[in-house]
């Protein structure tokens, strides 16, 4: 059969209303937030339902069509990036919140459902979602799964995977896997719902999704914390941990030259009347905002005595504590002022990420002197963001990305913390993984996908 026969086929069985073919596709199908070269799909399928899917799906095993997965394409991988002649299946129009019940703390939503959109979900029904990251409003909890993303609110609830009850996933040939169990313990052999879990649409393509959520917290103190060093941000994230617990919602390390960029940036006010080497953003949870303010002002200021602590505020409304982590909003800002951005997300034994910074910046600086390098991250999890203007290091991001993930090797970290590998970390997991797990994730892959045709050439 030809592409032409098969595109009328699958028009035949979708409907000219979920199949878009040529001109149709619109250019932002073609690639994501990750910079790789667009790449027009063969066809763009825009599903309502999970039948959809399947009928999509066996079309294209039937006829060997590769099939790449959509979700809102903010990734930072590549994985989202049709390849040639492929079928592209974005999950937009699958976007229902369709239960949630606040007395079992579950809810169950489409794929394409925003994570905005499930954090408000949450909220009315008087509960939170664990996962936060910036581009909520526009990534999807598909995506979310497939890449099993972190955030904000890991150190307090874990990484997606922990807030997964279950899954519905259609495989390769069309088949579905009905995984959708509000349960906690479900001790019945393999557990495989984790398959797909950072999977990366390699998989199988997910569809419906439980997700596990928390109690709202009845009162959050957020401070903005000046620390002398890397050393002494740690022991002020143990110093809050060991008073308040798992209270400790958020704990963001911002290293100075991520402060200056994000106040250039965003054109905000400087927090502090002079500059610091470190700035932390710590959130806690608690029973009575009064109360819990001057819990965290007087666990600071033992700090303060100790000398981890250069200077803090603690917000005192809602609206101040917004204003505040706006401070950390300045990712957002990357793609507009630097040329392109080189981003990177690593995770590194806690206890070594200031010494990985520094010998980053020291390599940096022996090979592109001025180059423009920030740092920051999720450091309660030991995920470190890095982030560098590709103009400023001659363009030459293959190199930047060489030396920075060999230095990852060198620490014994993983190269890619939570926004997956795709097509950009693709060269360098055998740096993060020995050559029998890789092997292990191919018996996987050729298992679920034995015709290679989902999302081919991402993470393997």
């Amino acid at each position: 059969m030809s592409q032409q026969q098969f595109l009328e086929a699958l028009l035949q069985t979708l409907g000219a209303d979920t199949v878009l073919v040529g001109d149709a596709v619109q250019a932002r199908y073609h690639t994501d937030w990750s910079g790789t070269p667009p790449v027009a799909p063969l066809a763009l399928v825009r599903p309502r339902s999970t039948e959809d899917v399947s009928a999509a799906l066996r079309l294209c095993h039937a006829h060997r069509i590769p099939v790449v997965p959509q979700g809102g394409l903010t990734g930072l991988a590549g994985g989202a990036v049709p390849v040639q002649a492929s079928v592209a299946i974005s999950m937009e129009r699958m976007s229902a919140i369709e239960d949630i019940s606040a007395r079992s703390a579950v809810m169950t939503v489409q794929a394409g459902a925003t994570l905005q959109a499930v954090q408000e979900a949450a909220v009315q029904a008087g509960l939170v979602f664990g996962v936060d990251l910036g581009a909520r409003g526009s990534c999807q909890i598909g995506g979310n799964v497939a890449t099993n993303a972190g955030g904000n609110g890991v150190l307090q609830h874990g990484m997606m995977r922990e807030q997964v009850l279950g899954l519905e996933v259609v495989l390769a040939d069309g088949s579905v896997l009905p995984m959708l169990r509000p349960m906690i313990k479900n001790n019945t052999g393999y557990d495989l719902k984790q398959f797909f879990i950072g999977s990366e649409g390699t998989l199988g393509v997910i569809t419906r999704v439980l997700l596990r959520l928390r109690p709202q917290p009845q009162a959050k103190a957020t401070a903005l914390v000046a620390m002398p060093s890397f050393d002494a941000a740690l022991a002020v994230l143990q110093h809050m941990q060991q008073r308040f617990g798992n209270s400790v919602a958020a704990f963001e390390l911002m290293w100075d030259s991520f402060v200056q960029a994000s106040v250039q940036w965003q054109q905000l006010q400087a927090p502090f009347a002079e500059n610091h080497p470190f700035l932390a953003l710590i959130d806690v949870d608690g029973k009575d905002e009064a109360s819990l303010r001057d819990a965290v002002e007087e666990a600071l200021g033992a700090a303060m005595e100790g000398g981890d602590v250069l200077d803090a505020v603690i917000a005192q409304s809602h609206t101040q504590a917004k204003a505040l982590w706006k401070l950390r909003e300045a990712p957002a800002e990357l793609n507009n002022n630097m040329h392109p951005p080189i981003n990177f997300d690593v995770s590194l034994p806690q206890a070594d990420i200031g010494r990985f910074a520094q010998a980053i910046q020291a390599a940096f600086d022996a090979r592109w002197p001025g180059h423009f390098t920030l740092f920051f991250g999720h450091v309660g999890d030991g995920n470190l963001h890095v982030s560098t203007d590709g103009a400023t290091v001659n363009g030459e991001c293959e190199a930047v990305e060489e030396m920075l993930y060999q230095v990852v090797g060198e620490f014994h970290g993983s190269v890619s913390a939570e926004h997956g590998i795709g097509l950009h970390k693709k060269p360098y997991l055998a740096l993060s993984r020995t050559p029998q797990e890789l092997a292990a994730m191919r018996a996987i892959k050729a298992a679920w996908d034995p015709l290679g045709i989902l999302n081919p050439g991402k993470v393997l």
